[in-house]
């Protein structure tokens, strides 16, 4: 089985701190064209494996590819003023065209498999909903959390309210940036890990992109500054015990967000490098490793330093193309029902 992360977590490739002469490695316009290349490959066959399995594709799934989608378009402006990285550009360009088509493709399967959702989150995949950061800071580890607390009080149905709420997307016809106490006490629970704490920083990421100020929506920036310095704490750890498979989903949903929050010590050469090593080539995926017996034991290190909670909407697919069905081409027209 090989999990819809696919675009999740190659997101951190297209922000600018990757290109900057403070990452080692990455200090000469060559090194830059090189790295460059093997990314864009790899999204090219990850963008392959996206086309194959569209109707399948549930909307979280989506949402990265938005995401993908806005940040190429920076990547190919700066791509261009750059002599060695403008053929690279172009590749760029193609690529977010394939990926914009997806996306409205993606609308009427959506529509068909789950309506209700669609209609409480479509916002999240409007072109420009998403707003890339235009400066940069570093995590705090003073705001590591000294020990995780239990989950068990959160679940994927009460963040979604929350975010609906947030929204305004509701069927009562509310204004956006609604908190209730319950969300309040939810959203700023401290000691969450896994994936609560990346439902937590989303719910302040999406308050930032949609001007919410009320309340403790003022104080937006000071908690995704907490989440983040715990997320990175959480990457270092699955760093040190090899990446266990497990991790591998929400290591890299850590960068996607915290970039997105303007982080730019989650940009290592590392930790990409080590990503990129974990794409099936034949396929385009990111999928469970072939050596499982090592894995098992990674994983069992991993699930007695977390458990392992919701996951928004996760879904996972079959490595190959489902069978006797023809592969849907790259960029056809979106169908006509909506």
């Amino acid at each position: 089985m090989a999990s819809l992360g696919l675009l999740l977590l190659l997101l951190l490739t297209a922000l600018p701190p990757l290109w900057s002469s403070s990452l080692p490695g990455l200090d000469t316009a060559e090194s830059k064209a090189t790295i460059a290349d093997l990314i864009l490959s790899a999204l090219e066959r990850a963008t392959v494996f996206l086309e194959q399995r569209l109707p399948e594709i549930n909307l979280d799934g989506m949402v990265g590819v938005r995401v993908l989608e806005e940040q190429l378009k920076s990547v190919r402006e700066k791509w261009a003023q750059e002599p060695l990285l403008q053929p690279l550009s172009l590749r760029v360009g193609m690529l977010g065209e394939k990926l914009e088509a997806a996306i409205q493709r993606s609308l009427h399967y959506l529509k068909l498999s789950d309506p209700k959702y669609l209609r409480e989150f479509q916002l999240t995949l409007q072109p420009g909903f998403w707003k890339l950061p235009h400066a940069w800071i570093h995590t705090d580890a003073s705001l590591v959390y000294p020990t995780f607390g239990p989950q068990d009080s959160f679940s994927e149905e009460r963040s979604d309210v929350c975010l609906v709420q947030l929204l305004g997307t509701g069927t009562d016809s509310s204004e956006p940036c609604g908190l209730s106490d319950l969300c309040r006490s939810l959203m700023t629970k401290p000691g969450c890990s896994g994936y609560c704490l990346s439902h937590q920083l989303l719910f302040f990421l999406w308050a930032r992109m949609r001007g919410c100020t009320q309340g403790p929506l003022q104080q937006s920036q000071d908690y995704i500054n907490l989440f983040c310095a715990n997320m990175m704490d959480l990457n270092r750890r699955a760093e040190a015990i090899g990446y266990a498979y497990p991790t591998r989903d929400i290591f890299m949903e850590n960068i996607m967000f915290c970039g997105m929050g303007g982080f730019s010590d989650f940009y290592k050469l590392r930790w990409l490098e080590a990503i990129l090593s974990w794409q099936k080539q034949q396929e385009g995926c990111f999928g469970e490793p072939d050596a499982e017996d090592e894995e098992l034991s990674k994983a069992i290190q991993y699930q007695q330093h977390f458990s392992r909670r919701v996951k928004r909407r996760e879904k996972q697919f079959p490595e190959y193309p489902p069978a006797n069905r023809e592969p849907h081409p790259s960029t056809p027209p979106p169908p006509s029902s909506r």
